[in-house]
């Protein structure tokens, strides 16, 4: 990826994100059950976890059974105020980079994470496929979406009062840099980027202000608690979680050209050209050469 067709990325430099929307945001809702998600997903323990999108590490203190987690974020002042929250050394690692350019060797992680992250990113399946890349085989990613066929949006559509529609898996941006994705389309992008998908937790059943107005925070917790085992058979909350696996990825037997630009090697033979069925990228065949330049 070079930096002429590298995606826009989401800065959060500078930004009050976390005191505002979740210190003072009246998010302790969603911060609860949040936690009791990522405590069934994830593995009971293992040796390096890598948190991406860390921010000022909300979640980071939750992933106890690890010896070591570095959290990664694009922004430097979000990695600075979680340095100042959890220490320095020890088992923290902080590291400043771009989620589509990991700054690590491949198979390094045991496990990772992406926790109100994905919604950021324009490019999903780049992003999937590279943190596929730094995983080792049968590590967990726990990977966390905002689920854009939830019943509000399913509601407002069928009533009018939405524009664009739920049920269609191609991504809405419904602000500069912040994306619903169809649970389709996620699991979709996880297969073809080495992931098999295990389990599906619902998450945020009752983010409207009405419930969250009237009825007792422990009350909301435990609801969602039980709600959020339907996930593996349905997906219409607001938040979704996912426990998917790094299988290893070996081409077919009759592979034998790989994508330069996303190293897939499935390919649609057309009469001028080979398209690239995991990124969609045609390359040329002229007078009987294969052209994998552009």
């Amino acid at each position: 990826m070079n930096a002429q067709d590298h995606p826009p990325i989401c800065d959060y430099e500078g930004s009050d994100y976390q005191e505002t929307f979740w210190d003072n945001g009246q998010r302790q809702y969603e911060d609860r059950v949040e936690a009791i998600a990522l405590q069934r997903l994830l593995p009971k323990g293992g040796g390096i976890l890598l948190e991406i999108g860390a921010g000022a590490g909300r979640n980071t203190p939750r992933y106890t059974g690890f010896e070591r987690v570095v959290l990664l974020d694009y922004s430097v002042s979000q990695l600075e105020l979680a340095r100042s929250r959890l220490g320095d050394g020890g088992r923290y690692l902080y590291v400043a980079a771009d989620a589509y350019r990991l700054p690590f060797v491949g198979t390094l992680f045991d496990a990772a994470t992406m926790i109100r992250t994905l919604h950021h990113m324009a490019d999903a399946p780049a992003v999937l496929k590279e943190t596929r890349r730094v995983m080792k085989a049968g590590g967990i990613f726990i990977l966390e979406y905002a689920n854009k066929q939830n019943l509000k949006a399913i509601f407002r559509y069928l009533l009018g009062r939405q524009s664009w529609n739920p049920f269609d898996e191609n991504p809405i941006e419904f602000a500069e840099l912040n994306f619903d994705f169809h649970p389709k389309a996620v699991r979709k992008w996880l297969d073809q980027s080495g992931f098999v998908v295990q389990r599906q937790l619902t998450v945020s059943h009752y983010r409207l202000n009405l419930f969250k107005r009237w009825m007792p925070l422990r009350l909301l917790v435990a609801l969602d608690s039980l709600a959020q085992w339907s996930g593996n058979w349905w997906q219409l909350s607001p938040s979704v979680f996912v426990q998917a696996v790094g299988v290893s990825v070996l081409p077919p037997e009759k592979a034998f050209f790989a994508c330069p630009l996303c190293e897939g090697f499935e390919f649609t033979q057309e009469p001028r050209a080979l398209l690239c069925r995991t990124c969609g990228k045609p390359w040329r065949i002229r007078n009987g050469i294969y052209i994998f330049k552009e």
